[in-house]
């Protein structure tokens, strides 16, 4: 890998021989090509780009988020906590109450 200007190029030794189909909201896809064209690259070099640093991560380099902007660990977490709260049935008579309770030290 070669860092040109704070953007990485990778240098590929074998032949790129294969084909990757992918469904996609035509959408979705236009508004991508939009922004990969403005920084010089075609939806193939960063697919590439992307399929080059799974394989260097061993995993999505980068966190992924649910709509609400949590990763999956947080979302996980909320869902435990909501699910004890729903056990314990605790109420309270206003957001103050709420509040002083899960802010108590």
């Amino acid at each position: 890998m070669q860092i040109i200007d704070n953007v990485s190029t990778f240098l590929y030794t074998h032949p790129m021989t294969t084909t990757l189909q992918v469904r996609m909201n035509p959408k979705l896809k236009k508004e991508v090509q939009k922004i990969l064209e403005s920084i010089g690259l075609d939806l193939s070099s960063a697919i590439n780009i992307y399929f080059r640093h799974i394989t260097l991560t061993q995993g999505i380099p980068f966190p992924l988020r649910t709509a609400n902007g949590f990763t999956l660990k947080q979302r996980k977490e909320l869902d435990r906590l909501e699910a004890e709260a729903r056990r314990s049935k605790k109420s309270y008579g206003s957001a103050k109450e709420l509040f002083d309770d899960i802010l108590r030290p």
